[in-house]
């Protein structure tokens, strides 16, 4: 048992394989960042109902983790080029992944900006290092398929998160569209070790 343990284990983790799991790995963490770019809006009624949010703080609410996403992603990409890029990845899963779980836990709106920002903080230490892991790590004559794959995750995220963020408001609650992520953040930062 425990040498087809030991056998399955040394097959998975052959180098071969072990670029698709760093894809899978970055995929993840795009999966949840453009996902977060587009849940939030459909729940905006819930959460202003629950927290008792004015207009400024709803709008807060989104742009907040926008701005500092923005802000902050040549920064985040700075980072990985000095610090390495996959512990800069795996470092903005657990921040991102952590600050979601904060966003879910959010018993007031100052609460939920404040976990927003810093969901943008683990999107811009994740997001740059991405596509600089796939360069990285494909070869030339698979760079393309592995970038295409990534492209189609970062469309599908942005495409389903108004669909997704209503589906989880209707039939759980608000707190739901950021808790979601925190097992998909688990298996990312999981499979980029």
């Amino acid at each position: 048992m425990y040498v087809v343990s030991v056998a399955m284990r040394t097959a998975i983790f052959a180098e071969e394989n072990r670029k698709w799991l760093t894809l899978a790995a970055v995929s993840f963490g795009l999966f949840m960042i453009m996902l977060d770019n587009t849940v939030v809006n459909v729940a905006l009624p819930s959460i202003q109902r629950d927290l008792g949010a004015d207009l400024s703080e709803l709008e807060w609410i989104v742009t907040g983790y926008a701005l500092t996403f923005a802000s902050l992603m040549l920064v985040g990409g700075k980072v990985a080029d000095a610090y390495g890029r996959r512990r800069i990845f795996a470092l903005g899963i657990v921040v991102f992944t952590l600050a979601s779980l904060l966003c879910g836990l959010a018993s007031s709106s100052e609460m939920l900006i404040g976990a927003r920002v810093l969901q943008g903080i683990g999107a811009a230490l994740m997001n740059p290092a991405t596509l600089s892991l796939i360069a990285a790590t494909f070869p030339p004559r698979q760079r393309g398929t592995a970038i295409g794959i990534w492209a189609g995750v970062s469309a599908l995220a942005l495409a389903i998160g108004p669909l997704v963020g209503g589906l989880i408001t209707e039939h759980l609650e608000w707190s739901w569209i950021f808790f979601v992520n925190v097992p998909i953040g688990v298996l990312g930062v999981a499979v980029s070790y």
